[in-house]
């Protein structure tokens, strides 16, 4: 897949699925942005990707920040003045029981993993719409899909992500952008190793290939809805889950 001369954006791109994202975009050819509110992480993966001969710059981004996001868009319009893709990877969670969740956890859920994409989406359309082309990726979850028990409010978050994909996916297709949704499973990520022990086992044993998802296969999911090979797909969800939900 050949994305040269694309400028992509990436949000949460400092770690897990953001950094394997990231990655694959700039090996692809693509300029990647990587958004992080943790700007030294970010900057290791753009050190990591300029070491390998691909182009990368790190930028400070916190996505329940209207602010934050503002200024993250006009250094990245600053620099490239139309991004091609929006990739929305930030995301966070905390597996309790929802009778036990605080009003302040459900504030921050749908602040960072459903407000975030669409307040950063919004933030880089209208070049976009301009010139009619672009690709947004959004990442959502397989909870979001099926739902998931400790998981009440981000799978509704999640849901609500699936559900924006697929409504801005009719109101953009007459600009020429796509709009598609990855739902990863449960993944190897930094965010999946603090959850206990007990769930994280649990979780691995109910996926029929009995192992967890690597970042880097679901940045190849999102590699490819940012490709040209995706040209004539807009508004769907592709599970990148070793099979944990099968929908239809």
């Amino acid at each position: 897949m050949d994305l040269s001369n694309k400028a992509a954006i990436v949000t949460g791109g400092g770690s897990g699925i953001g950094r394997a994202t990231c990655i694959a975009l700039a090996k692809a050819g693509a300029r990647v942005f990587i958004g992080d509110i943790n700007t030294a992480s970010a900057e290791a993966v753009a050190n990591d990707i300029r070491a390998a001969g691909g182009k990368a710059d790190a930028l400070f981004l916190d996505i329940t920040s209207d602010e934050a996001i503002k200024g993250f868009a006009d250094q990245v319009h600053a620099q490239v003045g139309k991004v091609d893709i929006v990739v929305n990877g930030a995301g966070w969670d905390i597996i309790e029981p929802f009778i036990k969740n605080t009003p302040e956890y459900w504030d921050k859920i749908m602040a960072i993993n459903f407000m975030g994409p669409v307040k950063v989406t919004r933030a880089f359309l209208d070049p976009m719409i301009e010139g009619k082309s672009g690709k947004v990726v959004n990442i959502s979850s397989d909870a979001g899909r099926g739902g998931s028990s400790g998981e009440t409010v981000y799978a509704g978050a999640k849901g609500g992500v699936i559900a924006f994909t697929k409504s801005l996916a009719r109101e953009l297709a007459r600009y020429g952008i796509n709009v598609n949704c990855v739902c990863p499973g449960p993944t190897d990520t930094p965010l999946f190793a603090t959850q206990p022990e007990k769930v994280r086992d649990a979780l691995t044993n109910a996926i029929p290939f009995r192992r967890l998802g690597k970042p880097e296969e679901v940045a190849d999911a999102v590699t490819f809805f940012a490709s040209d090979r995706s040209s004539f797909i807009t508004g769907q969800v592709l599970s990148v889950s070793g099979g944990l939900t099968m929908h239809g």
